[in-house]
């Protein structure tokens, strides 16, 4: 038995968590923490801090769709191009085909061959194209949705995480000090489990993700505590 290959087929709902996420956990805490550093109510804090995960959500999310239903268009476009090339550019179009083919080391007689032979079949023609002339996939239908749903929800998850010990605590100060150690290893766990997706070393990549929470938090804190 020949032993399967394992890929992962997620990397896009996984840079849509990524990018939700990595920004829910960094952004609200370093507006709690700045907000720490300014008001002694905690009720101050988790008001402002809702309305933030709300409208940051809000914004990542059709940041995600726009983007999304950008690469959709921008597909449509290439592809109606390609379409009207190889009926109005035939034999450019076959030129094109071939100089594909000469790069994979492929004899001229091979590559005239292939190229006529594919040329009877304008979809398929089209399709290997836009992949390997224009290095563009055929994105899902779906995926400006999709993208939107994923990075609004991990958003607010990853928001309402440094947010969460303001309810529980009387001053300000508390609430900074258990949000920091509950956000701190949240930063670590998820620039883990990140970095086992993506590939990345695991302690450089929840290193770097730690280290960017920290700093905009205590960025935040500190210029708070200076014009307060």
């Amino acid at each position: 038995m020949n032993p399967e290959e394992k890929h992962f087929q997620s990397s896009e709902i996984v840079r849509d968590f990524v990018i939700g996420m990595s920004d829910g956990l960094t952004v609200p805490f370093a507006l709690a923490a700045g907000l720490s550093g300014a008001v002694d109510s905690t009720a101050i804090v988790i008001t402002a801090g809702l309305a933030e995960i709300a409208a940051g959500s809000i914004a990542m999310g059709l940041g995600g769709y726009l983007a999304g239903q950008t690469e959709i268009e921008h597909y449509e476009t290439e592809e109606k191009r390609e379409y009207d090339e190889i009926k109005n550019l035939h034999e450019v179009e076959i030129k094109e085909t071939k100089e594909i083919f000469a790069e994979y080391g492929l004899d001229e007689e091979t590559q005239e061959k292939i190229a006529r032979e594919m040329a009877k079949h304008p979809k398929k023609w089209v399709d290997f194209m836009m992949r390997f002339e224009l290095g563009l996939e055929k994105p899902d239908k779906n995926r400006a949705h999709q993208s939107a749903l994923v990075i609004g929800l991990s958003y607010v998850v990853g928001g309402l995480i440094p947010l969460s010990t303001y309810f529980f605590s009387d001053t300000t100060i508390q609430g900074l000090i258990w949000s920091s150690v509950v956000t701190v290893i949240s930063l670590v766990i998820f620039g883990l489990v990140k970095s086992r997706f993506t590939g990345q070393p695991l302690f450089k990549g929840a290193l770097r993700v730690t280290i960017v929470g920290i700093v905009a938090a205590g960025a935040a804190f500190g210029i708070a505590r200076l014009i307060s």
